[in-house]
């Protein structure tokens, strides 16, 4: 029976028929049980999982949302990145799925990440899904708040990474090493304040009961800045078909 269903499942996604797709899904679990279609999407490919996933979010609720496992969701969410979608259609996708799946219930959010700090990419992922709010994750890293003086508007605000200098990433270089840093820091904030079902509150849980994983996506997230930082100082690029010389070859060349 499940295997049956697997296959018209993926039938259905290659004929680009997402919405029929999880409805096929969705009466596995009106007939049989939620626990049948938890073991059918364990079966299913993650390429496939993620295919249906990525049709709904936070605001158009899914049966796949609500039931997939930790496991099953984070083999499916790690193939996002190979999409190779612009980053304004990217990220809020991702952040969109990611919530769906995390904030369905309070545990959500710990098991997931659990999940992703055994992977490689896991932080990389991390780092996509906080990309707007860098400068947020680096005070709550190195000041214990979103805001070294907490302004609301101000903290939901998109930030890009580009706003941060060179300057500022030197000062962060010289500083504490990392993971003693982290935790010489008090977090000054409950979770009931950051509960958005969103990056804060996603970040609070990290910071607290991932602190290894939350001190590498420190390091990816000042790597991101440093080479933002260094891209930024580099010369505009010269005019196509006439190659720029280097001091060197204007010498050599004269």
């Amino acid at each position: 029976m499940s295997e049956l269903v697997i296959k018209q499942t993926h039938a259905l996604i290659q004929a680009g028929e997402i919405a029929e797709a999880e409805a096929n899904l969705a009466v596995i679990a009106e007939q049989e049980g939620d626990h049948a279609l938890v073991a059918v999407l364990d079966e299913m490919a993650p390429k496939d999982v993620l295919a249906v996933m990525r049709e709904f979010d936070a605001s158009k609720e899914s049966v796949i949302n609500l039931l997939v496992s930790p496991e099953q969701f984070v083999q499916a969410i790690l193939l996002e990145r190979q999409y190779g979608e612009p980053l304004e259609k990217y990220v809020p996708r991702l952040r969109n799925t990611m919530n769906a799946v995390m904030h369905r219930t309070g545990p959500s959010c710990a098991e997931v990440l659990e999940c992703l700090a055994e992977h490689d990419e896991g932080v990389r992922l991390l780092a996509d899904y906080f990309i707007d709010h860098y400068d947020s994750l680096l005070a709550l890293a190195f000041h214990g708040v979103f805001e070294q003086e907490i302004d609301a508007e101000k903290a939901f605000a998109p930030k890009s990474a580009i706003t941060w200098d060179a300057e500022r990433v030197d000062e962060l270089d010289q500083g504490l090493e990392i993971g003693d840093a982290v935790e010489m820091v008090r977090v000054r904030m409950s979770r009931s304040e950051v509960a958005d079902s969103d990056w804060m509150e996603t970040a609070w849980v990290l910071r607290h009961e991932f602190q290894d994983t939350f001190e590498l996506l420190v390091i990816e997230i000042q790597d991101r800045l440093q080479r933002a930082a260094e891209a930024a100082r580099l010369p505009a690029e010269a005019e196509p078909g006439v190659p720029r010389l280097e001091e060197d070859d204007e010498e050599s060349a004269i």
